[in-house]
């Protein structure tokens, strides 16, 4: 009898590149998956695998099995979660994050997921957009929170909030008018974030459109650093304005009213259109509910 082990094995070993690395995604020995594999290979008497290859190269008939096994295994996982109930469900949930919300409402949503599925193990991890989209296409995360710049079929997206961002420099080091506008920060040195962020994609374009094109400029992909790097008076950066009031209010940022101002940079949860569960699906629900961009390490 073919069983879902077996199936995982075949199915990770793919998916993950390797036997080792399938054990690892499995948490079993290397030696457990070549078991698992080569009964499958027994019970059906053709090799599933190239053995004349190095890395793990799927036969002929090792390809049709894997996609008898992925199909399996994801009409198991939705049929566990049709008929399990919630406060039993036992599984994990891998959760890509930007800084911004580990920094904000990140223990909000975990308190939730909590809440509602006390079993469920919770993953963050904390990445620029790009690397999350990417690890969201290799299955390393199942359900990414990011800025809304990803457009893409192969993805479902929820928006779950938005955040207004603001030019902000060390007090003083900008002489503040009422008219301020983008050239007259020309002379000053611009801290943005780079394209591996959403954000930074977001603001690069817009600024992009209006004709700025700003040659003196340190990039980071680090909101904490930006912000770091913006009270020490290296320079003017876009800045969350909400979670950081109790700096502004402090003295130790100052916020700059220029024109024109910055687009709202909206945010959303999103996960793979071809893994349908309607668990991931409740918890991007759960984060449209507690997204709150509004103060800095929150309690839940």
């Amino acid at each position: 009898m073919m069983t879902f082990k077996q199936l995982e094995a075949l199915f990770w070993i793919v998916q993950a590149g390797g036997f080792s690395q399938a054990a690892a995604r499995l948490h079993t020995t290397q030696s457990a998956i070549s078991k698992r594999v080569h009964e499958l290979e027994e019970m059906f008497e053709t090799p599933l695998f190239d053995r004349t290859q190095r890395s793990a190269k799927l036969t002929a008939k090792g390809e049709e099995m894997f996609l008898v096994a992925k199909r399996l295994l994801e009409q198991r996982d939705v049929a566990i979660e049709q008929f399990q109930r919630p406060e039993v469900l036992v599984r994990r949930i891998r959760i890509g994050v930007t800084e911004l919300t580990a920094m904000t409402w990140l223990p909000r949503l975990v308190s939730a997921i909590q809440a509602h599925y006390p079993k469920v193990i919770i993953e963050p991890d904390v990445d620029v957009s790009l690397a999350l989209r990417d690890k969201l296409f290799a299955d390393d995360v199942d359900l990414m929170i990011v800025p809304q710049v990803f457009e893409d079929q192969r993805l479902v997206v929820k928006r779950v909030g938005v955040v207004e961002n603001v030019w902000m420099c060390k007090p003083g080091l900008v002489k503040a008018g009422r008219n301020l506008r983008m050239q007259d920060l020309a002379n000053h040195r611009l801290l943005t974030q780079d394209d591996r962020s959403g954000t930074g994609q977001l603001y690069n374009r817009w600024l992009q459109s209006i004709g700025i094109q700003p040659e003196n400029t340190i990039l980071s992909n680090s909101l904490v650093t930006l912000i770091a790097l913006t009270i020490s008076g290296m320079g003017v950066s876009y800045l969350p304005k909400n979670c950081l009031q109790q700096m502004i209010q402090a003295g130790a940022l100052q916020v700059l009213p220029i024109k024109p101002t910055l687009p709202l940079a909206s945010y959303a949860a999103v996960y793979r259109a071809d893994r349908k569960s309607t668990f991931i699906s409740a918890v991007a629900t759960l984060a449209q509910d507690h997204c709150d961009f509004g103060t800095i390490f929150q309690t839940a």
